[in-house]
């Protein structure tokens, strides 16, 4: 399961872009923290704090903590908004998250038993279509990854939704379909022999 995150803030007396700048010339970061029917509440912390937590590689499906005025409030990140060229975080939104509440969160995903695979033991690639994996948990229970076996998967053969064992409590946000996660691709070899036969038999 992921940790749960604190990450001290202060707030914000003043917004707008000046206000915003000032911020981060000092080395902070302006935010808001919403939701929960209340009004919103303007933040700004550490950049190199929040850029630290970042860096863990799962900020964003973890509880974080944020620490202000005494407070501790209970929050999931819904989006940091980054500079094109620098990559500085520049502003970060928190939506806030009742005990025992339910969220949406997008989890990656990870592979195992790979050398049990025929496909890619004869030399397949396996195709990651979708890096992660968007699910509805208990705030409490959000996993850090999902681990996918393919074992068995053959070259021309597709893992779905459908083959992942998800852990307790934790089920797929998409459920209208049996979604692609990865395949196992032919290995270039082979697409080469089988192209060259095919343009053999167009020439006769």
């Amino acid at each position: 399961m992921s940790d749960t995150l604190n990450l001290p803030a202060e707030t914000r007396d003043r917004a707008g872009k000046g206000a915003s700048r000032a911020l981060r010339r000092d080395g902070r970061v302006p935010a808001v923290v919403y939701g929960g029917n209340e009004e919103p509440l303007a933040i700004h912390v550490e950049e190199k704090e929040l850029a630290r937590q970042l860096g863990t590689g799962h900020f964003f499906n973890s509880i974080i903590e944020v620490e202000v005025g005494g407070k501790k409030l209970r929050t999931q990140p819904k989006d940091v908004a980054f500079h094109p060229v620098t990559d500085r975080p520049l502003h970060a939104d928190f939506l806030r998250v009742a005990k025992g509440a339910t969220v949406h969160v997008n989890v990656p995903v990870v592979f195992e038993n790979e050398e049990l695979s025929p496909g890619l033991k004869r030399g397949g690639v396996l195709n990651i279509v979708r890096h992660d994996l968007e699910l509805v948990c208990d705030a409490e229970k959000i996993p850090h990854e999902i681990t996918i076996d393919v074992t068995g998967f053959d070259v021309g053969e597709s893992i779905h939704i459908s083959h992942v064992k998800l852990p307790k409590g934790v089920e797929s946000a998409i459920t209208d379909r049996d979604f692609t996660i990865a395949t196992i691709a032919a290995p270039s070899a082979l697409r080469s022999e089988e192209g060259d036969t095919t343009q053999e038999g167009e020439g006769e």
